[in-house]
């Protein structure tokens, strides 16, 4: 009886997600013996209850299990980031295509080629082709309004169909050899460039023979900078995946290679959590269903939960190059799920062996330069715990929180707090605090909110939090970047944002102290230190806060800026009264502290010149989006018609009509919106 088995804590936390052949047998044999201080028997003593979803077969055993793992985030489980967001290059249909970046869900409408590793991939890419084949990459506005060339033409990097210097034949004969050469069709479209650049030096037209000379030489300088030998390459080599791991101080590192059309587009690599968990979960499991189960390397777990959690729900080239050999019925779920037969070689030659190396040389040094990484953060973080008189319960759970205002000349004023756990910035558990009811330019005042908000429901005098709440209780704010209306907590709006600037969306944590413990995020732990960018002002008003909500006031320290606001000669300030300290400039403890002081600035920056532009330009911009009919396009003209949000809400109907697209019904429905 296949199927999924979940384990639970007591707070109803999600421990672990496995699947089995024999549900029966593989949930018996966690039990069947004493695991004692392992990481199976930690796990085993924190299971309070078990959940089971019985299946069909063991393919979709194997697709519910990651989707669940994706889904719970389990602490017993390997994870990696759920990030598919790959890069394509686009044709953009029209007669005249354009070639575009793209990143985002693909349709029918246009041509898509990737996905690609990165960014830089498709931008070169783009180059090649505008080199090569001169296609156009200019907006469909701009195309349709131009009345003489631009400077890509000038400088050979299109053909100017914008005002008619090619013909739509020859411009479309451009476009299939580019969609020929994106696709691994590089010899015919070699062929074809060559009887061109023959065929006008036949009938003298040397200058147009120069021209596609210059293209084959283009071509052919790329295609020997893939360090390949074209000829070794069969059709099933045209599109590849290639995947190495590498494991190494408790890290683990899998690259993933691309080749698409015949051409390696590069690599990126991902970083899976909890690994020493999972991996010593699964090798301590002696029976699996049915026999003695064989030991599993970790490599291979680590390759497979990534194969599972990476490919589910996207499309998978039809070959793969691994570093280990995978699970058969892992591939023949994955072949069914997608409905494409997957060949995977794990031992392969000549060309094949050539990326493959190439992909774990990637590994490898992308593992050591993460490992770099935090062995210097974790120097940063003790230098800093040992400079404060700090001792944390375990250094590798210190926790730190910074708070930073600001603010244009009083307008717009808001608060950031970002927070610095497990040696790193945890951008997740970012916050921001839109500031009401102070006199603008009041940064004592604002600090006095923030820090009340925030920890209010920490202390032990909470009558403080309420006074301070009653003031900002009614902020009906919206969000700046969203326009949405912000739900306001009991102690004001703690409002968690999307940042543009960051790797991961700030997620809501819940923040209600009733709340499940399952469902309270690690926000909900107070800090071990609570930094504050500013001098004895700032941290005066910080002490009155903690003392009021009966705090441990140690915790507070200031950032001030030392002479000539020079970066590198900050002190730090104490609340409980101690002397100021200067750390050398070549501290690891104070560029840790620049480094969260300067996250806090940079965030309280993009969010208060949001919320600026929000409060400028009216609060009818999310009201334009949620009119039926108006779109992307109808909402751009009419901006740009009017000049903003006021200028369309200050319009009369008949003035909205002359916009074109916007019909006498829209008008008055847009004009009812916005009054």
């Amino acid at each position: 009886m296949p199927g999924v088995y979940r384990y639970f804590d007591v707070a109803s936390t999600v421990l672990y997600v496995g699947k089995a052949r024999n549900l029966k047998r593989r949930v018996a044999s966690y039990f069947q013996k004493d695991h004692g201080g392992t990481r199976i028997g930690h796990m085993i003593g924190r299971i309070a209850r078990l959940e089971t979803t019985v299946v069909r077969t063991e393919a979709e055993a194997l697709l519910l299990e990651n989707n669940l793992i994706k889904t719970l985030n389990p602490k017993f489980n390997i994870l990696f980031r759920d990030d598919k967001s790959y890069p394509y290059l686009r044709l953009v249909s029209h007669p005249f295509p354009r070639v575009a970046y793209y990143r985002g869900a693909v349709d029918r409408k246009h041509k898509y080629f990737g996905p690609y590793p990165g960014a830089w991939a498709v931008k070169e890419t783009i180059q090649l082709i505008q080199k090569v084949f001169k296609l156009r990459t200019c907006e469909d506005t701009v195309f349709a309004n131009r009345s003489r060339p631009c400077l890509l033409y000038q400088i050979q990097r299109c053909s100017g169909p914008c005002v008619g210097l090619v013909s739509a034949p020859d411009y479309a004969r451009d476009v299939s050899d580019a969609e020929r050469f994106l696709l691994g069709d590089h010899e015919t479209v070699m062929t074809e460039l060559q009887t061109s650049m023959m065929k006008h030096a036949d009938a003298l037209e040397f200058e147009r023979a120069a021209e596609y000379r210059n293209r084959i030489s283009a071509l052919s300088r790329v295609l020997h900078q893939q360090a390949m030998d074209e000829s070794s390459l069969s059709a099933r080599d045209k599109d590849v995946d290639i995947l190495a791991v590498k494991l190494q101080g408790g890290r683990a590192c899998v690259n993933l290679a691309m080749v698409r059309g015949g051409r390696h587009l590069g690599d990126r690599a991902y970083f899976p959590t909890h690994v020493e968990d999972a991996t010593a979960i699964v090798g301590g499991l002696e029976v699996d269903d049915d026999a003695v189960a064989e030991p599993v390397e970790p490599a291979v777990q680590v390759l497979e939960a990534f194969i599972a959690q990476h490919y589910i729900g996207s499309a998978p080239p039809p070959q793969w190059v691994t570093s280990h050999a995978v699970s058969r019925s892992l591939v023949e779920a994955l072949s069914q799920q997608t409905g494409m037969k997957i060949a995977v070689q794990s031992n392969p030659r000549e060309q094949r062996r050539i990326w493959l190396e190439m992909c774990e040389k990637g590994a490898d040094l992308a593992l050591g330069r993460l490992l770099a990484e935090e062995g210097s953060q974790r120097e940063r973080t003790r230098a800093l715990a040992d400079a404060i008189d700090l001792v944390p319960d375990d250094l590798d759970t210190l926790r730190i929180e910074c708070f930073d205002i600001s603010h244009t000349a009083g307008e717009a004023t808001q608060a950031s707090c970002v927070v610095y756990e497990g040696h790193k910035m945890q951008s997740a558990q970012y916050r921001r605090f839109n500031i009401t009811g102070i006199i603008g330019g009041d940064d004592y005042a604002a600090m006095r909110q923030v820090l009340t908000r925030r920890y209010s429901r920490f202390g032990v005098a909470p009558v403080v939090a309420q006074e301070v709440s009653q003031d900002v209780a009614a902020d009906a704010q919206s969000d700046p970047l969203t326009g949405a209306p912000l739900a306001a907590e009991s102690t004001g709006s703690e409002e968690p944002l999307v940042d543009a600037a960051l790797d991961e969306p700030a997620v809501a944590a819940d923040s209600e102290p009733e709340a499940p413990a399952a469902k309270r995020s690690s926000s909900a732990r107070l800090p071990d230190l609570v930094l504050v960018d500013g001098g004895r002002g700032q941290v005066s008003m910080a002490r009155e806060v903690f003392r009021s909500l009966g705090l441990d006031i140690s915790r507070i320290v200031g950032v001030e800026k030392g002479e000539g606001r020079k970066v590198g000669l900050e002190e730090l300030v104490f609340a409980d009264g101690r002397e100021k300290l200067t750390l050398p400039a070549d501290s690891a403890a104070l560029m840790l502290v620049a480094q969260i002081r300067d996250e806090a600035h940079r965030f309280a920056i993009t969010g208060m010149r949001a919320k600026r532009a929000s409060v400028r330009t009216g609060s009818g911009s999310s009201k334009l989006e949620e009119i039926p009919g108006i779109g992307a396009k109808k909402r751009a003209k009419l901006l740009q018609r009017f000049g903003g949000v006021r200028g369309v809400g200050a319009a009369s109907v008949e003035e909205l009509m002359a916009v074109d697209g916007i019909s006498r019904t829209l008008a008055e429905e847009i004009y009812r919106a916005l009054h």
